[in-house]
């Protein structure tokens, strides 16, 4: 909600290039920053520049930043305000000890501002690659946005603490995509813990079992949104929807109960399908004009389990969660049925990574013998990709999802090179992306174990690590995951492993020989193993190379024949490199010229550059 009106907000001084239509209906995107309300935050972008308008209660400065890690250091950061009824906009930066300073390069543009009794909105734009040193590139990657306000103006000594006024928020500021409208009478049904007991331990899965809205013919669901409980935004980690059996008793939807338990209801085991994903830091998500997800068809789901991820480090006591989703659902059918894949690295303790490691490489391949026999029945012609959740945990920094056909590298489905564990959502492709029979998919996860005593596992909680891709598609085809596992053999061998006690009776399964590693499991003997960097980075390439377990699964817990083979690592010929930036140094002029030259390297407008 803005405080002004049309004619209230435009400088006139300060709009040469600048259109005399309102400027507020001109934003594509829109956020609130604060938990109260009085920081609102706007933009548009185009392949060169971004422009924000910024509406907060105060008649002091505004201050708006773009971090590395969400931090005061380092960052790039916009101070202004309006004094006497003029605007004002300084571009400064913070170094590694968080003194800011007032950049040589003033990049950032002053649109227009205007303040009332009680707000104050200011409007300004940058290139988002400006080639200095002291700014943050806007790329389509996480960004870590930092906000501040005060009360009082910028003073000639500069501007004063901001106190208690200031806060971070990730987002991605190039996405594609934009909020729905969806009508207030649009029909929506509740899937909704009701006080769930969350236990005093760090991480817990809680299962339970739902029957979706019954409609008497089939209908789509178009958007799906969260319903954290307030003030549990940080305790629930994600949210997955998984297809039930649809003759289960409804009896089994009474009470719920922690996943993955000895004593969870065998109902839980029938519930293998994946139909939605929701992270951390998510908002709701949107099926793109075409496309829906079914319900009310003899094949859709009729009962969901809904499985959540409460992430409790602190071993808070005494927390009763109620958080859920919600769904909008519309008997205006699309012309297509979405469905998901999960893709990566298989969840499990085969999956490991050395402490101490600054970078560490690890890779799920949706192979191509997976993606041949499954589409080749289901779909010759191929499906559309038009949307990616990149998922890992606490020690994930950058994650891509690599496409090859044949030994050819195309362009990445999705990439985040700035990954925040705390901000997790579908990430709407700019363009669909077919993805045929015979091709293949890389899930790439970058990690840091630098500060880790010890072996970080593949596993459930957040401390242990996933590396997967979520791919929402149409049209449906019968494959639920494609995934694989490095085989464990060679792991061990790197550390000195002869032999293993057999026959195996006991998970972690038991290492035999040599001596010192004898009747130890063998994650103890991986721990015991006396890493150094040098010796992580050598196993890292080994494992890289290393066979590989198939996973191919169909809906259900029916699978493809491919699934359990072992196949070796695809041979790339060429690989498509991150976006880079080449830059004049700072002392030199910025051209147009090198700024779209540069933009061209970007992966989202490669093609648009080389048309010009």
């Amino acid at each position: 909600m803005s405080f002004f009106t049309c004619s209230e907000l435009i400088h006139p001084v300060t709009l040469p290039k600048v259109t005399a239509t309102c400027m507020v209906s001109g934003f594509s995107h829109s956020t609130i920053l604060d938990p109260h309300g009085k920081y609102n935050l706007k933009w548009r972008f185009d392949r060169r520049t971004i422009t924000f308008e910024i509406e907060v209660e105060t008649r002091g400065y505004i201050g708006f930043g773009l971090s590395p890690n969400g931090a005061m250091a380092s960052s790039d950061i916009v101070i202004g305000g309006v004094t006497d009824g003029t605007p004002y906009l300084q571009d400064y930066f913070a170094d590694a000890n968080r003194k800011v300073h007032r950049d040589v390069q003033q990049n950032y543009r002053l649109q227009y501002g205007r303040e009332n009794s009680t707000h104050t909105v200011l409007a300004f734009s940058r290139h988002l690659l400006t080639c200095d040193t002291s700014d943050k590139d806007i790329t389509e990657s996480t960004v870590r946005v930092i906000w501040a306000y005060h009360s009082e103006d910028v003073g000639p000594s500069g501007p004063m603490y901001h106190g208690v006024n200031r806060g971070r928020k990730s987002m991605r500021l190039l996405d594609p995509g934009s909020k729905a409208n969806i009508s207030s009478e649009m029909d929506f049904f509740n899937l909704q813990n009701i006080n769930v007991p969350v236990p005093f331990k760090d991480t817990t899965y809680w299962c339970q079992i739902f029957k979706i809205q019954e409609v008497q013919k089939k209908h789509h669901i178009i958007r799906i949104e969260p319903l954290i409980q307030r003030g549990h935004e940080n305790l629930v980690h994600h949210i997955l929807l998984y297809q039930c059996d649809s003759t289960l008793n409804e009896s089994e939807l009474k009470a719920g109960h922690e996943c993955y338990h000895p004593n969870m209801p065998d109902s839980f085991l029938t519930c293998e399908t994946i139909v939605f994903a929701w992270a951390i830091g998510g908002e709701g998500f949107t099926y793109p004009p075409h496309v829906g997800l079914s319900i009310g068809t003899s094949i859709d789901p009729v009962y969901v389990l809904m499985e959540v991820h409460y992430d409790n480090p602190a071993f808070q006591q005494g927390v009763v969660d109620s958080s859920g989703l919600r769904l909008f659902y519309t008997p205006e059918l699309r012309q297509y049925d979405a469905g998901v894949i999960e893709t990566g690295v298989w969840v499990s303790l085969y999956h490991m990574l050395p402490p101490g490691m600054q970078e560490y490489i690890s890779e799920g391949h949706c192979t191509r013998e997976c993606l041949q026999e499954s589409l080749g029945q289901e779909m010759p012609s191929g499906v559309r990709v038009f949307a990616v959740l990149m998922h890992a945990h606490l020690a994930g920094r950058a994650i891509r999802t690599r496409h090859f056909r044949g030994q050819e590298e195309l362009q990445p489905l999705s990439h985040d090179e700035e990954f925040d564990f705390n901000f997790q959502e579908f990430q709407l492709l700019k363009d669909e992306r077919l993805l045929l029979p015979g091709d293949n998919l890389i899930t790439e996860c970058k990690y840091t174990t630098k500060d880790r005593q010890n072996m970080t596992w593949g596993g459930l909680t957040t401390r242990d690590e996933m590396c997967l891709s979520y791919l929402l598609y149409y049209p449906r085809v019968n494959l639920a995951r494609c995934e694989s596992l490095p085989e464990i053999i060679g792991q061990l061998k790197f550390i000195g492993v002869k032999e293993i006690q057999v026959p195996v009776t006991t998970w972690p399964f038991m290492i035999k020989s040599p001596k010192k590693y004898s009747s130890l499991s063998f994650t103890e003997a991986m721990d015991k193993y006396r890493w150094s960097k040098n010796r992580g980075k050598s196993f890292n390439q080994m494992v890289l190379q290393l066979p590989m377990n198939v996973r191919c699964s169909k809906w259900g817990q029916d699978e493809w024949s491919i699934q359990g083979t072992i196949v070796s690592p695809p041979e790339v010929k060429s690989e498509v490199k991150p976006p880079s930036t080449m830059c004049r140094s700072a002392s030199e002029p910025h051209s147009g010229v090198v700024l779209l030259f540069t933009m061209c390297l970007t992966y989202s407008i490669v093609q648009t550059c080389l048309s010009l």
